[in-house]
């Protein structure tokens, strides 16, 4: 059975899988990313991860994967195949597709940005199926988005296209990382939530998911926490909204795992926030934690597709 590697690496983990050319996953598996140990250590563990994978894929369906794709997080040139840079994994400028590509015996080999790879799979196979301009925005640790136009995502002029995180949407309100003040990602990820719900509570270990419950069984403080994460989120989606006139609007990540308790608040809170714009359908996230993993396989798969027979 043809079938290619896809691999997604995350700052603890990763998930790998044979996939097959309808998308079925035909193989999975995960592992700690090992990060404590070194760049060139995580480097070396993927390597290795995906040549396990075309050895047993070799040895299950007795042909060697056509090819590879992997989804990385941080600033990735993908079409000179180079993980540039990533704060949480501690690389810079590292030829992934290049090593890779060695390892696995010269199979093609393709290099994504996490987020948009997710966001690719989300769109083909997921919950925006059939839209032919979706923005996904997954609100996790932090907040990014991918914008898909017509079956592909964009990545932009410098592969940074998406950034929705960074909307400042409370000028001077918290730090960000970026070096701004008030973004998005400060107050409305599932992080922020978490900060925030931890001082409210006071309750060091206090997180989303534990607000979100609380928000469910009727505390009040929890409802002012959760709300005004629901209020920045909002304002930084209708500033998307405005320049992309997506169709669909697709929430995945940790916080959207709140289910209703997110979403009712969250699309009243857009519809009051649109003027002339036209409101996308909000819906969530379909593939959860795999979604990564299957866009990285659409990736090996396209790349099959756009190569020249020799």
């Amino acid at each position: 059975m043809k079938h290619v590697i896809a691999l997604d690496v995350g700052g603890t983990g990763m998930k790998a899988a044979l996939v097959a050319d309808d998308g079925t996953l035909l193989y999975e598996a995960r592992r700690a990313t090992g990060r404590e140990r070194g760049p060139e250590a995580v480097v070396e563990t993927i390597q290795d991860f995906a040549f396990e994978l075309l050895a047993l894929g070799r040895e299950r369906f007795a042909v060697a994967a056509s090819a590879a794709g992997v989804a990385v997080p941080g600033i990735v040139d993908a079409e000179n195949g180079i993980a540039v840079y990533a704060a949480n994994l501690g690389w810079r400028d590292v030829p992934m597709r290049e090593l890779l590509a060695r390892r696995l015996g010269g199979i093609p080999v393709a290099l994504g940005h996490d987020v948009r790879t997710g966001g690719l799979a989300e769109g083909r196979i997921g919950a925006g199926r059939g839209a032919d301009r979706f923005l996904f925005v997954p609100l996790g640790t932090g907040i990014a988005g991918a914008i898909g136009i017509a079956g592909r995502i964009e990545a932009g002029a410098h592969g940074y296209a998406g950034e929705i995180g960074h909307i400042v949407v409370r000028p001077g309100g918290p730090a960000c990382g970026c070096g701004q003040y008030g973004c998005l990602e400060t107050l409305a990820s599932a992080s922020a939530v978490s900060r925030a719900w931890a001082a409210a509570s006071g309750d060091p270990e206090a997180d989303a998911a534990d607000c979100a419950k609380a928000v469910e069984s009727g505390d009040e403080r929890a409802r002012e926490v959760w709300l005004a994460a629901i209020g920045a989120l909002a304002d930084g989606l209708v500033t998307a909204i405005t320049l992309l006139d997506p169709r669909t609007l697709i929430i995945g990540g940790g916080l959207a795992e709140a289910g209703e308790t997110l979403f009712t608040p969250l699309r009243t809170a857009v519809e009051e926030r649109v003027t002339f714009q036209r409101l996308p359908h909000i819906v969530p996230a379909a593939l959860g934690d795999t979604a990564g993993c299957l866009g990285a396989g659409l990736l090996a798969w396209d790349l099959l597709a756009t190569e020249v027979p020799a």
